[in-house]
């Protein structure tokens, strides 16, 4: 089947919607199996899968054939959910940093609405999540390593650091800045 299969792969490269209807008919269910057991929200899975197909029919001119086309169609899928997973999470981090800047302007003055913000973007992207993760989110410190996907001990780390820094560049409201006790 790979011969079959890496010929399908050149045809689908020429433009041929029967090889590629034949390809997704072959190795959908692999593909949606692997995502599905990936992935814990099954949607998501099928929105991949199909993105991983169209990847392919898009790049199947490159396709050198160093791998079955299998593994092939798994390694763009893995791609796609990684990008899906960071895409996620720079959604989250947006979301929690308006989040975090419209809780410090309850009672806030808009110049220490402004202060945080700027303060947040001094910290590196790995702190910065995770303190939005702790502090606007109100995560405990596993949680927010289990978002991010790192260890427990680097998110305590990165909230400790972040924090830290916060606190001395907003020394003047560290109240916006003490955390959720977890």
């Amino acid at each position: 089947m790979d011969d079959d299969d890496r010929a399908l792969v050149a045809e689908i490269g020429a433009g041929s919607e029967r090889a590629f209807n034949l390809l997704i008919d072959r190795h959908q269910q692999a593909v949606r199996g692997f995502l599905r057991r990936l992935l814990a929200n099954a949607a998501d899975a099928e929105d991949i899968a199909q993105e991983t197909f169209l990847a392919a029919w898009g790049s199947a001119g490159q396709y050198r054939g160093g791998a079955s086309v299998r593994s092939w169609l798994c390694a763009i899928a893995w791609h796609k959910a990684k990008s899906n997973q960071r895409a996620w999470f720079r959604r989250r981090a947006r979301e929690a940093h308006y989040q975090l800047a419209a809780e410090a302007g309850e009672g806030a003055s808009p110049e220490d609405r402004i202060a945080v913000t700027q303060a947040l973007r001094t910290l590196p992207i790995e702190q910065r999540a995770a303190v939005v993760l702790w502090l606007a989110q109100g995560f405990s410190h596993s949680e927010a390593a289990e978002a991010l996907g790192a260890p427990l001990g680097t998110v305590k780390s990165h909230v400790a650091r972040g924090r830290a820094r916060l606190l001395e560049v907003l020394h003047e409201v560290p109240e916006l800045v003490e955390g959720n006790g977890r």
